[in-house]
């Protein structure tokens, strides 16, 4: 499938061009999806909105947006367990994909570096408390 450029004058005389924080999202979002990725890392400056209750999905991305085509840089934590050469290379291809469908720009890198790897939190199954037994009363 072939994409007409975007973001130039098309026949109408107009013109499309898309925010960085929206490509950053798309990419956010679809290497959100990837399994084995735990989430983006970015600078500690950035968890100030989401201690307020605020989603930042463009932590730890960085994009660059010209006319016809971007380049996208990521952070990542990789979940511990997971081939993280695999990983990083479907998280490229998904953010590859996920950008060229929606916006038709031309992704001609995806970047990504791993800050770290995460264990999976262990589930701690508490047993059940047992039944205090009631005296027996007499009547």
């Amino acid at each position: 499938m072939e994409y007409k450029p975007v973001n130039n004058a098309n026949e109408t005389g107009g013109k499309v061009v898309f925010a960085e924080d929206v490509v950053a999202t798309i990419a956010s979002l679809a290497a959100s999806e990837v399994e084995g990725v735990y989430g983006m890392s970015g600078s500690t400056f950035e968890g100030l909105g989401e201690k307020l209750g605020k989603k930042n999905y463009t932590k730890g991305i960085k994009v660059e947006v010209g006319t016809v085509e971007c380049a996208v840089d990521m952070t990542l934590i990789v979940k511990y367990g997971y081939r993280i050469q695999e990983v990083c290379q479907n998280v490229q291809q998904a953010v590859k994909n996920a950008i060229e469908n929606m916006t038709g720009l031309n992704v001609v890198e995806v970047n990504i570096s791993v800050n770290s790897v995460v264990f999976a939190e262990e589930k701690k199954v508490e047993e059940a408390p047992k039944p205090v037994e009631q005296p027996n009363r007499v009547k």
